[in-house]
């Protein structure tokens, strides 16, 4: 092997890579150079809108600061709504009138700028949950254009905005007491309407985890049911009461359902089970057609059924109809409320086939225990106007009649 030393690299300079330094932020000059474009269209946003889609501004930097000018004419201090330094634009929302049709050309403007750069919707929803959670800051027709604003984005559907949380602001204590979330939630309600349907508005209000919060915009001293709809009645959306209303309602029936539920499923004393319905009935208002199909759900909810054993399960059903009749005798007190069991045997007979075949033996356990009377029995069979598997129980329930109509006869 040679003994000659290996040439080094002494004095060679190694290259390092570069790093990448990154521009310092500059939303002042971004916000003025937007500025300068709505002034030198003189507000015309047809014509804002193609220049600041052909400029090379840095949308996906600056998005909060670019909504900033559209909302208020210029940019904001950072954390607040106060107009910081730099040039201003009037032809801003909040200086337009505080109508429908002076603000609609904005939100068409801005789903314009968003289906070029559809990113820029997470910094609409920045900049409008920084203003609602800071409505205290604004005039009261500044807050009404605010409400306008965001009633006609989610009626002209922009794509992405999500109610959950951009309304999420409008729950906080401090706003709700002050009494200046309601008048926004209502126009907001109004105006919405205008374009869309009530079904329309509930789905928005169940993405926005609203939809059994309506109550929660009221002010302490209002937060109750009448302050709720006497307020909607007067401002001319009685669609939202009734609304209310029913999902009072039906609050008001699971109530009813789960008591009672709990202490059939726990064999409590019939006459128990009986007291707490009234009480339930007499402080909801239930209607008594609605208070006799709660109970048949509710008896028939408890039965233990045993998997495929047919006649087990017929002997369960019976047995808690047996049992459960006084309960049923109690709140049946008319032909029509018979008949309406009938109708409600019927179609859980039909929509469950382990009562298919049991149809027949409920209705006459029923007579027997003088829940329904010999006269509905007649008249569902003769008259009965619910289509659901009829054909098959009135063939099924015929012998039964028959010996109904001899013994009439024999009478």
């Amino acid at each position: 092997m040679s003994s000659k030393e290996k040439p080094t690299l002494g004095g060679t300079r190694i290259k390092t890579r570069k790093r990448n330094i990154a521009a310092p932020l500059d939303p002042a000059a971004f916000a003025d150079a937007v500025v300068q474009i709505y002034l030198e269209n003189a507000g015309d946003l047809e014509l804002v809108a193609k220049n600041v889609e052909s400029s090379d501004l840095n949308f996906s930097r600056y998005g909060d600061t670019f909504f900033e000018v559209v909302f208020t004419g210029g940019r904001t201090q950072p954390g607040t709504i106060k107009s910081d330094e730099g040039e201003r634009h009037p032809y801003s929302v909040l200086d337009c009138q505080p109508k429908r049709e002076t603000i609609l050309p904005s939100v068409l403007y801005i789903q314009k700028i968003l289906r070029r750069r559809p990113f820029l919707i997470k910094n609409l929803e920045n900049v409008m949950r920084k203003f609602l959670q800071s409505l205290e800051l604004f005039e009261e027709n500044e807050r009404q254009k605010l409400a306008l604003f965001t009633a006609l984005t989610f009626s002209q559907k922009l794509s992405g905005l999500p109610p959950e949380t951009v309304f999420q602001p409008l729950f906080k204590d401090n706003l709700v007491a002050k009494g200046l979330v309601l008048p926004f939630i209502t126009i907001f309600f109004r105006e919405y309407l205008v374009d869309n349907s009530l079904d329309d508005l509930i789905a928005l209000l169940k993405r926005g985890k609203m939809e059994d919060n309506l109550l929660d915009f009221f002010p302490p001293g209002r937060h109750n049911d009448e302050c709720l709809s006497e307020h909607f009645m007067r401002e001319g959306l009685p669609a939202l009461v009734q609304y209310h209303e029913k999902k009072i309602f039906e609050v008001k029936l699971k109530e009813m359902k789960t008591a009672l539920t709990t202490q059939i499923a726990e064999e409590t004393d019939v006459s128990e089970v009986i007291e707490t319905a009234k009480q339930h009935v007499k402080v909801a208002n239930l209607p008594d057609v609605e208070v006799v199909r709660i109970l048949w759900d509710v008896i028939m909810d408890a039965v233990q059924w045993s998997g495929k054993n047919q006649q087990q399960n017929a002997n369960v059903a019976l047995r808690q109809v047996k049992t459960w009749a006084g309960l049923l005798n109690v709140f049946c007190t008319s032909g029509k409320l018979e008949l309406e069991l009938m109708y409600k045997v019927q179609i859980q007979c039909y929509e469950d086939t382990k009562l298919m075949k049991l149809f027949p033996e409920i209705i006459r356990s029923l007579y027997e225990q003088d829940v329904l009377a010999e006269d509905t029995v007649l008249h569902w069979f003769r008259k009965g106007a619910n289509p659901k598997g009829r054909q098959t129980f009135v063939k099924a329930l015929e012998s039964f009649v028959n010996w109904l109509e001899e013994a009439e006869e024999e009478e």
